[in-house]
């Protein structure tokens, strides 16, 4: 599932692009600040981020540059108020993908973004995970590991989905809690996730697959990573 993060201040126009862009194959997820977009971030799982340039506790240009050292995959369309060459320049050097000046038609912004995901996700299109040892047929739900097709229950594959979607990147605990869980339950054990990650890791023989991050979460080791 895609996650697009917004980043904007003005809480009439986050909402407005909260609803433009909602999908049932999408999460949308709303800050206000660089202090909230950072705490977002720590959890993983962004697709794509839409950043106001002018933020109460700073400059998104700032954001924008940490970002791209951190994860230069995700792809940043910026939204200012600002025309002036010098802004725009600012931002495109520091590796934004888009821009899109205020005002703006929501139309032409949802087509910008779908320009983006569609840049960095040519591979997930086939709903498939293929490895030397693992085939992962996700749209189908036919799961083989080692040459035998193994049966995964249906939390098993969210998550086996999730980990392999962002392999090479540690998921937080708290992100694949409130990705497995959203049955609206107001608590879940913590202990669940760590139950659903062992049974994944002995159906599949994935023990040097499925990574511990101690203490974070955990991640898919990537082929030759």
């Amino acid at each position: 599932m895609e996650q697009i993060l917004i980043v904007e201040d003005d809480m009439t126009l986050n909402n407005g692009l909260c609803q433009a862009l909602k999908d049932n194959d999408r999460q949308i997820v709303s800050c206000e600040s660089i202090t909230e977009a950072k705490e977002q971030l720590l959890l993983g799982m962004v697709s794509l981020i839409l950043l106001d340039i002018n933020l109460p506790d700073g400059n998104g240009i700032d954001l924008l540059k940490e970002i791209k050292e951190k994860s230069p995959q995700i792809p940043v369309i910026l939204l200012t108020a600002n025309d002036t060459d010098k802004d725009i320049v600012a931002g495109l050097e520091q590796g934004a993908d888009d821009y899109i000046t205020k005002p703006f038609s929501l139309a032409v912004l949802r087509a910008r973004v779908n320009t983006q995901l569609r840049k960095i996700k040519p591979d997930n299109n086939t709903g498939k995970y293929v490895d030397e040892t693992f085939e992962f047929d996700y749209n189908n739900m036919i799961f083989t590991a080692y040459e035998h097709q193994i049966e995964l229950s249906k939390t098993e594959q969210k998550l086996l989905r999730i980990l392999t979607d962002n392999a090479g990147i540690t998921v937080k605990r708290e992100a694949l809690i409130d990705r497995l869980w959203t049955d609206g339950a107001e608590y879940v054990d913590e202990n669940a996730l760590s139950v659903t990650v062992k049974r994944l890791r002995d159906k599949l023989s994935a023990q040097e697959k499925i990574k511990t991050i101690y203490g974070i979460g955990y991640s898919w080791v990537k082929e030759n990573g």
